[in-house]
């Protein structure tokens, strides 16, 4: 089966295609300079689509992307500008939770959107945990709190530092200092040796971020947790991930229970121009 295939009706030979492809694997050698693959271009293709996507005459159908079963992009539904800078200031990171459950199904077409999260040679190697039983992660909170007793134990320099003795004091008194009572929290993880696993799996919770802040809801990056699932020997057994992977990013996520109504003021950007 070729690699891909060109409608030579629609195509107009405009070459975006040649040139948006990252692995450089196209030409217009073709028909009447049609684009047609270099020799092995089906070993050098990571599958990202690009060339399907940008053609403006819907003339290209990757082999594994055709061209029919790919949605248009709805220009009309793309933010402004000025919209996507405000939502990106408004965003907040929430620590206060409704005592209200999301259902599986938002949780599930939240992660559909952030998967499509950029990854390097398009190697997509980001799988999700959700724990989406309340009670599980009120569980998994308290093995995070074994967890900070052992490392006050034996390395309170390091304890200290990170102030583990007020955030187990506050789970005695009753409060949740390690999911701030989030119902569910979501876990990314990939293959430890593959090198662009870390930043993909912290692009996609980013992009997931987003979009849980786009349906009114609200998602805080779980550092404790998250720590805690890749240095305690309990916590990675009830995680129960497979051998050979490692969670590099975890996000709890609920209801909101209080509105922002401003737009907090940060730091200025250092910025270095040469």
């Amino acid at each position: 089966m070729p690699l891909f295939t060109i409608d030579l009706e629609k195509c107009q030979r405009e070459g975006a295609c040649v040139a948006e492809c990252p692995a450089r694997i196209i030409e217009l050698t073709g028909k009447d300079g049609s684009p047609e693959p270099v020799e092995g271009a089906g070993a050098l293709c990571i599958n990202c689509g690009h060339c399907m996507a940008v053609c403006p005459h819907g003339a290209l159908s990757l082999a594994t992307m055709p061209v029919a079963e790919s949605q248009p992009v709805r220009r009309e539904l793309l933010p402004s500008g000025e919209a996507m800078e405000h939502a990106l200031r408004a965003r907040r990171s929430i620590r206060t939770y409704r005592d209200k459950p999301v259902d599986r199904d938002t949780l599930e077409n939240l992660i559909e959107t952030a998967r499509y999260a950029p990854s390097g040679h398009n190697c997509q190697p980001v799988s999700w945990l959700v724990i989406h039983d309340t009670k599980e992660a009120r569980r998994l909170a308290g093995m995070v709190i074994d967890w900070m007793r052992h490392t006050i134990e034996t390395q309170p320099e390091l304890a200290g530092a990170f102030r583990m003795d007020r955030v187990v004091a506050g789970w005695e008194g009753g409060e949740d200092p390690v999911l701030r009572g989030a119902p569910h929290v979501i876990v990314t993880h990939a293959p430890k040796s593959m090198l662009p696993a870390p930043a993909a799996c912290t692009i996609a919770l980013n992009c997931l971020e987003l979009a849980v802040f786009s349906r009114s809801l609200g998602a805080c990056w779980a550092g404790y947790f998250n720590t805690a699932a890749t240095q305690w020997g309990p916590m990675k057994e009830a995680l129960g991930l497979p051998d050979d992977h490692a969670p590099f990013g975890s996000m709890m996520i609920g209801h909101p229970r209080y509105d922002y109504h401003r737009l907090p003021k940060r730091k200025p950007a250092k910025i270095l121009w040469r």
